[in-house]
């Protein structure tokens, strides 16, 4: 009530009860929506029904995808048995529509023992590849540092490139990739692991003992991505199976001859969340991927996607 105190106030006493007027009445936000706002407008801002119910949904998934993580970062690791299903152009969608809406920093690395392509997705800004983190670790202290070894993409996704050369890239084992991963976890909150084709090359193990949630890539065989589950209920990796979203991308050639609905079937038994991703041809040439440019329902799906995944990450981790 603006009364003085007769001793000094400790800042606890300005609690938000105190500072702020509950008497004034809050405007809400403009509405979203093409009828909504016309109606806003044309009774000057009296007349505020809300949102579209489009708009709406949009806002609630992007609350799904930007949730907060405290603590330690969070591994996503994207992964097939099988070659040629489009594990590389998940991992990079997944990555931006994460980036796109996230307040903090998502980076994407390429964990393939050969040469990866993940680089390849997006405007190259450097010729660095894991390599260099590998061999300048013990100097990076701050995020500008390490910046000048990722690129990045409009929407604030980073990329970090495996190594270029196939006779230099057989020496990136377990041990590197852990370098790499500590380094990743210092500056990002996020980190999505394009891991190489099959599951038992020597960087799958360090990859799958971080990971918080898997995403397994399917292209329309019941059969690549199904061995790929087997193997890990096997291997000790059951509860990341239970946990796991299954990205099936229908842009491959198997699924025209299948019905994708039961392999859908087959998996929903086994898996989280199943989500399409349909063909584009923006996607269809293997070159850079620019996030604006993708087909509505393609961008819809990666966000679907990255919701799911989010959902399926611990709020806290140990820090």
């Amino acid at each position: 009530r603006g009364e003085v105190s007769t001793t000094p106030e400790p800042a606890a006493m300005l609690t938000s009860e105190r500072l702020l007027d509950t008497g004034k009445r809050k405007r809400r936000p403009a509405p979203e929506g093409v009828l909504q706002e016309l109606l806003y407008h044309a009774t000057l801002h009296i007349v505020n029904i809300g949102d579209s119910y489009r708009v709406r949904q949009r806002k609630a998934l992007d609350a799904r995808i930007g949730k907060q993580l405290q603590g330690e970062a969070r591994f996503i690791p994207v992964l097939t048995r099988k070659g040629g299903v489009g594990k590389t152009t998940i991992s990079v969608l997944l990555g931006m529509a994460m980036a796109d809406v996230r307040e903090d920093r998502v980076i994407a690395i390429d964990a393939n023992p050969d040469r990866g392509t993940l680089a390849e997705r997006v405007p190259k800004q450097t010729r660095a590849t894991v390599r260099d983190v590998v061999t300048r670790a013990g100097s990076i202290k701050a995020f500008s540092e390490f910046q000048t070894l990722i690129s990045r993409d409009d929407t604030r996704l980073d990329i970090l490139a495996s190594d270029a050369d196939p006779l230099v890239s057989e020496a990136f084992d377990e041990e590197d990739y852990a370098i790499v991963a500590d380094m990743a976890a210092r500056f990002y909150s996020v980190v999505v692991t394009d891991c190489g084709t099959g599951i038992v090359h020597s960087v799958m193990r360090a990859t799958l003992q971080r990971a918080d949630s898997i995403v397994v890539v399917s292209g329309g065989s019941v059969d690549e991505a199904s061995e790929t589950l087997t193997w890990l209920e096997s291997n000790g990796y059951a509860d990341l199976v239970k946990n796991s979203v299954v990205a099936l991308n229908t842009a491959t050639q198997g699924t025209n001859l299948v019905k994708l609905e039961e392999i859908e079937a087959h998996f929903r038994s086994r898996v989280r969340e199943i989500v399409r991703v349909p063909y584009d041809p923006t996607l269809a040439t293997g070159s850079t991927i620019r996030y604006s440019e993708l087909r509505p329902l393609t961008r819809d799906a990666a966000r679907e996607l990255a919701a799911l995944v989010v959902d399926g990450l611990p709020d806290r981790r140990g820090e």
